[in-house]
């Protein structure tokens, strides 16, 4: 056990020492930033709510929203549901939580999708790197299993993957307290769910919306790192594992008639569509179905990994 704690202690290192991880970091936390001045700035967010006049406030924002409707049909869909969620305050005699650092973190849960890329981009290296530099063979000499070596491999990638995901949510608090305040360990706020409205604590949304994305994040990795390892190449796994991250709900949506279209992994990844009474995306499917489904392609690739890996000659 201490051998391979090592090996992939080892393998942390050899990522956190290339100067391209932290550019990664560094453009995660400038998109932080400017996320936040932008929010201060442009007065998109109300900061805060005066104890006396909110209602007068909420009845006003309303009429705003109203006007916007009227002028720009094209931002209805959003204006009608601040309209509905401002009128569930006011009926249930609720004073809303000014916009604070929870309610930033839970607004940065679309950067998730860049850590996938970022992960990506780690997880189709660590292996193809190695064949591409020729350090394989130095690897590969010492008398450690083939096994463990991939396997240390792919703990770093998700290492990496959730460090930097710790770090995404700390820094979007930090930042989220400079600029915004915060207003309580864990204020509550109403949420749209798919059984209507719902007055609900933030932490606990922020919790679901991030472990959710994880899923996706988890599985775009794996795919990357057993095409890492198959083809040796770090543009091939990246460049496949991009392409179906991106076009994964489009391929999803071009096949959904046929009854075969609920086995594809992308129409699994999404697990919120199994929430708060959520019909699935395609009839027949359920939240034990994507369970079992992403499980069997998450033993493929990394079975796949694994055959090819121990199996290869790296000799030439």
């Amino acid at each position: 056990m201490v051998k391979f704690y090592r090996l992939v202690n080892n393998e942390v290192q050899k990522i956190y020492i290339q100067k391209s991880t932290w550019v990664m970091y560094i453009l995660l936390a400038l998109i932080v930033l400017v996320g936040a001045i932008i929010n201060l700035t442009t007065d998109l967010v109300v900061k805060d709510y005066d104890e006396n006049n909110w209602r007068e406030e909420l009845q006003a924002e309303n009429t705003e929203l109203m006007e916007e409707i009227e002028e720009i049909g094209l931002l209805g869909d959003i204006n009608t549901s601040l309209i509905e969620q401002n009128n569930y305050y006011l009926e249930h005699d609720i004073q809303p939580p000014g916009y604070g650092a929870w309610q930033y973190v839970l607004e940065n849960v679309f950067l998730v999708s860049l850590i996938s890329l970022f992960t990506i981009i780690v997880a189709a290296g660590i292996l193809a790197n190695e064949f591409k530099w020729g350090t394989i063979k130095l690897i590969l000499i010492r008398p450690i299993s083939r096994a463990k070596i991939l396997l240390s491999k792919y703990v770093a990638v998700l290492l990496f993957a959730i460090y930097t995901l710790i770090f995404l949510v700390i820094f979007s608090v930090i930042v989220g307290a400079l600029f915004f305040g915060i207003d309580g360990l864990n204020p509550y706020m109403v949420v749209e769910k798919a059984s209507g409205l719902e007055y609900a604590p933030i932490i606990k949304e922020v919790a679901v919306g991030y472990g959710l994305k994880v899923v996706n994040l988890v599985m775009m990795a794996t795919f990357a790192f057993m095409i890492s390892s198959i083809f040796r190449s770090s543009g091939i796994a990246i460049g496949t594992a991009v392409f179906l991250m991106l076009a994964g709900n489009s391929i999803v949506l071009f096949f959904a008639e046929h009854s075969w279209s609920k086995y594809i992994l992308f129409a699994n990844t999404d697990l919120s569509q199994y929430l708060n009474g959520s019909e699935p995306f395609i009839e027949g499917m359920s939240l034990t179905f994507s369970s079992i489904v992403l499980g069997i392609y998450f033993a493929i690739f990394i079975i796949a990994s694994w055959l090819v890996f121990t199996k290869r000659d790296v000799a030439s």
